[in-house]
């Protein structure tokens, strides 16, 4: 089992650890280091067990604020993974039905032939009122 030589507010550990797991406890102390040198730069020196302690705690408070975040984001994704399921579980609803009018041939033809008759009887009154 390796021991692993950390320093915590300045003053140094030597802790044992699992094969392999000696990064992690270096990194886990260096979070615990950076929250003790906040303590000393604010408060000075103190006994070590207080300092651990008050460290301990706020990184303690940090984790408790992640998690109630991590379990808001958890009930959040919950809720949306209920509502895609109530959606597919849906009837698909009925296709709208959209009315198109259709103008009957008939009257395309009486406006065509509309559309000639005016235009002969303009044809005649430009003769006229050029002759």
């Amino acid at each position: 089992m390796p021991e692993v030589m950390i320093s915590i507010g300045g003053k140094e550990f030597g802790v044992a650890c699992q094969d392999g797991e000696e990064e992690y406890l270096r990194s886990a102390a260096a979070m615990l280091d950076r929250e003790a040198q906040g303590l000393v730069s604010q408060i000075g020196r103190m006994p070590e067990t207080r300092m651990l302690l008050m460290a301990g705690l706020m990184l303690a408070d940090r984790t408790a604020a992640y998690e109630e975040k991590v379990n808001s984001v958890e009930e959040q994704l919950a809720r949306q993974e209920r509502l895609i399921e109530e959606m597919r579980a849906a009837p698909t609803p009925e296709p709208e039905k959209v009315e198109v009018p259709v103008i009957p041939s008939s009257v395309s033809d009486n406006l065509a032939e509309l559309a000639a008759r005016a235009e002969a009887i303009a044809a005649l009154a430009e003769e006229k009122t050029a002759g």
